[in-house]
């Protein structure tokens, strides 16, 4: 009779099968998975899948640092992929390497990762820490990770100002003409929807937990996809009344802030922007970020306004653009402001606006952004960093100062405008001044800087706004996507990247308010709420 005898494993295959590198080996991988869940691939059964990945990981931890490093590992992967775009900026700039762009992204990805390491860490501790195999509830495990999920995400987007770049939200949207799942956004917000996608990936991880009960694991397993494939209703087709032409002058970002070119840039812009049918036909015209190098805002010292391209004088340049734009014609258009101290005759510093500009020429209104990007618009550590090299990617040496917040422009027969300038568009429930609520959201942007997956995130953003309050969302872009989507989140019509293209029509009407346009994101964390506390009704049926 023979013996059993023990195997012993070659010390060089050890690494492959010890579990301190698997387990963050399979993390980083599902993460990367996870992040083709986001346009311009829209993957989201790989999303979904990876998902699911995270959550068999989480549950099977065995200690808190476990947990942790799961979700860690996870969220390096998933946002070093998602975020690649960042690294393209990079390029557009003459003060530091290329290269750093990827240093870039992936010292981003080791913060942004501490979100869904926490969400792991934390659904771990308060469902599986110190319970025996057999205590241990996948559902209530499952319930508290997706809450503590919709609890990180919006963490994330508050926290040292906040990048809320791709929630899990995202990947629920349909094609242009349909909304998806995402139509739920008005009834969840982002982040509860986000936390709806976890709970849909662990029904693929019940299914295979739960694999000898059949038909449990069927449904299990094909609820998800019919979440993802059913047809929801489309809503807010109705036409509008208020007239618009959009442009989209396709300036690419090497010669955008290069002053040889101002004119032609100028120029084309124009070219663009048509006239109206009739003499005095009320017409809005929309601009992108960076639309107008001309400081239109009175009062500088004059050296400011002999960088100018046409003249140095404001009131003659904004009258320049009146007149070639029409009698009925009012310009949204994003530009620059300087900050200058009472008395003072040098810019301290500058901000990024949307300036209304009225058929006569005067200045009608003024938003200035409030959300800044982080090395982008200004330095943080200004004192510590730029002696090691480090600068801003936009050119200039003023660092741009945040403007107030979400403001509704009255603009009488132009209607009411909500102007979010840029990546301000991806912040969940700080889009829209609640006390005055517009009637469009009017969205410039300059994505020449972000190749080609930023600019069709962007967009899903934009989309994920419009349904969640309720509002259509005009967006220009300098080299694109530009697009109109109306108060359901479909994309009425856009121009692609590198076109130089203008769209018409009217304003597509906003809808009633929606629920989370009356409760904000309140109405978000309340759903997080109340999957945390089914989590431990669940847990205390178990034995907990």
């Amino acid at each position: 009779m023979q013996t059993a005898k023990a195997i012993a494993v070659p010390a060089r295959l050890m690494p492959v099968v010890d579990a301190r590198w698997f387990r963050p080996a399979a993390a980083l991988l599902c993460g990367v998975a996870a992040a083709t869940g986001f346009v311009p691939l829209g993957w989201w059964p790989l999303c979904l899948a990876a998902l699911a990945g995270l959550t068999a990981l989480g549950f099977s931890a065995t200690s808190a640092g476990s947990a942790f490093r799961s979700g860690w590992f996870f969220g390096v992967g998933h946002f070093t992929l998602g975020l690649n775009w960042i690294a393209t900026a990079f390029t557009y700039q003459a003060a530091m390497p290329g290269w750093l762009g990827w240093v870039g992204v992936f010292l981003l990805s080791l913060f942004l990762a501490i979100y869904p390491g926490l969400a792991v860490l934390a659904a771990w501790a308060v469902t599986l820490h110190g319970r025996a195999p057999e205590d241990r509830s996948p559902a209530a495990f499952l319930l508290a990770f997706a809450a503590l999920w919709i609890g990180c995400e919006f963490l994330r987007a508050t926290i040292f100002t906040g990048f809320a770049w791709n929630p899990l939200a995202a990947v629920t949207l349909g094609g242009f003409d349909r909304p998806g799942l995402a139509v739920l956004s008005q009834f969840l917000g982002t982040y509860a929807l986000s936390g709806l996608v976890v709970l849909m990936a662990g029904c693929w991880w019940l299914a295979v937990r739960w694999s000898e009960r059949r038909i449990a694991s069927l449904l299990l397993i094909v609820l998800p996809a019919s979440l993802m494939l059913a047809p929801w209703p489309v809503v807010g087709q109705r036409a509008g009344d208020l007239p618009f032409h959009l442009v989209q002058p396709d300036i690419r970002q090497e010669v955008l802030n290069e002053p040889q070119f101002y004119e032609r840039n100028f120029v084309k812009t124009i070219q663009l922007s048509g006239m109206p049918a009739e003499e005095a036909e009320t017409r809005l015209v929309i601009w992108p970020e960076s639309g107008v190098p001309d400081f239109l805002q009175p009062g500088y010292p004059d050296r400011y306004y002999r960088q100018a391209t046409f003249a140095a004088d404001p009131e003659i340049a904004r009258a320049r653009i009146a007149n070639l734009l029409g009698p009925g014609s009012l310009l949204l258009t994003g530009t620059i402001d300087l900050v200058i101290p009472p008395g003072g005759d040098r810019a301290t510093g500058a901000e990024n606006v949307v300036t209304a500009i009225a058929p006569d020429g005067d200045i009608v209104g003024s938003y200035a952004k409030a959300h800044l990007v982080p090395f982008g618009e200004y330095l943080p550590l200004r004192a510590l960093l730029e002696p090691l090299g480090f600068t801003r990617l936009v050119p200039g040496t003023l660092d741009f100062r945040a403007g107030p917040g979400a403001r509704t422009l009255d603009l009488g027969r132009w209607g009411k405008a909500g102007i979010q300038i840029c990546y301000e568009i991806v912040f969940s429930g700080e889009v829209v001044d609640p006390a005055n609520r517009p009637d469009y959201i009017m969205n410039p942007s300059n994505d020449g800087w972000f190749g080609a997956w930023g600019p069709p995130q962007h967009l899903a953003q934009a989309r994920l706004r419009a349904i969640e309050e309720g509002l259509p969302v005009l967006r220009a872009t300098t080299t694109g996507i530009s697009a109109v989507i109306d108060a359901g989140g479909v994309v009425r019509a856009h121009v692609p990247r590198h076109v130089a293209a203008s769209i018409e029509g009217n304003v597509p009407p906003a809808l009633a308010p929606t629920p989370f346009a009356r409760m904000g994101i309140w109405l978000s964390l309340a759903w997080g709420a109340l999957l945390f506390a089914i989590a431990l009704v669940a847990l205390r049926r178990r034995g907990g």
